[in-house]
């Protein structure tokens, strides 16, 4: 029927086409029965929140009272690095007298920010020591070399 170098040729066409298919990854909340947006304020508590929803994906640090639903979903494809394609960030804050829901608020990437990262070493204060001087340091810091001695007629440990 088909030759074999069509075959061959339409082989690796198909497997170059299938390397290049994005790879999608969700990572954190994943909304199962309900949506964070069904929260009520006013009506729902925390019981109720974590009924319909679980539980949070964090809880501020300083305020116990704030709770975070975070979901995001990423693709990368081939050797390219990965690309964050849509997040969700749901804030829903407590009543510190009441544990009634006071608000929900949603965040998307339109709200996020792009932090730009250093990647340098901080430098040290000091002196930076060379390899033969870490070498010998560490030698004599062991043992190896004889103690000097100041005085050898002083009385010491296991001295006369």
């Amino acid at each position: 029927m088909f030759s074999k170098p069509i075959t061959l040729i339409s082989t690796l066409g198909l497997l170059f086409v299938g390397a290049c298919t994005p790879l999608n990854s969700y990572q954190g909340f994943q909304v199962v029965d309900q949506s964070p947006t069904d929260v009520k304020p006013g009506k729902d508590t925390r019981a109720t929140v974590q009924a319909k929803l679980g539980s949070p994906t964090e809880v501020a640090t300083f305020d116990k009272n704030e709770w975070f639903y975070i979901s995001q979903v990423s693709s990368r494809t081939g050797f390219y690095p990965s690309k964050v394609d849509k997040r969700n960030v749901t804030a829903i804050s407590f009543t510190k007298e009441g544990d009634k829901v006071a608000s929900v608020r949603n965040y998307t990437l339109k709200n996020g920010r792009v932090i730009a990262y250093n990647d340098h070493e901080t430098p040290t204060r000091g002196r930076e020591m060379s390899a033969i001087e870490q070498i010998l340091g560490s030698i004599s810091a062991a043992g190896a070399l004889p103690p000097n001695q100041v005085n050898p007629n002083s009385r010491g440990p296991g001295g006369p």
